[in-house]
């Protein structure tokens, strides 16, 4: 469910609702809430009225772009890093996601982000016992081979591990890079690698995803940290 920060309290309505129809609880909707978005007004921007009255009812403060992305005043990408932006402010305190924003502030806070270019995500699929350990926030330290993607890869970037659907987005702390796996586990913490596996037990899985010729590029350790939570589904495109 996806709705705006006032259906909080609504959503006992649906909860009461699938109760009486035994709903189990593990199948009960997990819950997404957004900032609503008021009108100058203070009232709720309304989608139902600007589809009944058309654009002749969007009040003058509404930009263009918040009806239609391709109206946006520069590129895609733009776009989407402005976005990107914004839901990270927003998440460095979550209360923000209760709150109101009017149409002109959210205006001022999607052409507010810095200048500088920004930090897109790695994408990185990953099998799902490590990928659930990364989500929970036991495994701290990703081990992949030195090929030229990983290269780029730098402290402060972003990578969004995925597995069947789902996604973790991290922010990476630190970079190490070694000539072999031995030598890695040399210097890295085996537990924040994998809590679960020994050494031994480790150097068996990798070799068994990497073989020696792949190996040889070199191998290295990316420290990460969990930056959202984890989301269901395929990823949302402006």
């Amino acid at each position: 469910m996806l709705k705006d920060g006032d259906w909080v309290f609504g959503c006992q309505l649906v909860d009461g609702a699938l109760g009486a129809l035994d709903t189990p609880p593990g199948h009960m909707p997990v819950r997404i809430f957004t900032p609503q978005v008021l009108a100058p007004t203070g009232a709720e921007l309304s989608k139902s009225l600007l589809r009944e009255q058309g654009r002749d009812a969007v009040p003058a403060d509404v930009e263009p772009w918040m009806l239609d992305t391709t109206a946006w005043p520069g590129s895609v990408d733009a776009y989407v890093d402005a976005l990107v932006w914004l839901v990270g402010e927003l998440l460095t305190d979550p209360k923000h996601f209760f709150r109101s924003f009017t149409v002109k502030e959210l205006g001022r806070l999607m052409t507010s982000r810095p200048t500088e270019p920004a930090v897109r995500a790695h994408e990185m699929g990953i099998y799902k016992r490590y990928f659930d350990l990364i989500a929970t926030g036991r495994k701290t330290t990703e081990i992949r081979v030195n090929d030229s993607s990983r290269r780029k890869i730098r402290k402060g970037s972003l990578i969004r591990f995925r597995c069947q659907g789902d996604s973790v987005l991290t922010r990476v702390t630190r970079v190490a890079r070694y000539t072999g796996f031995e030598e890695m586990f040399d210097h890295e913490q085996v537990s924040s690698v994998n809590p679960t596996a020994t050494r031994e037990e480790q150097l068996a899985n990798i070799r068994q995803i990497y073989p020696p010729e792949r190996e040889a590029l070199g191998v290295v350790a990316i420290g990460i940290e969990r930056r959202a939570f984890v989301m269901s589904g395929p990823p949302v495109r402006p």
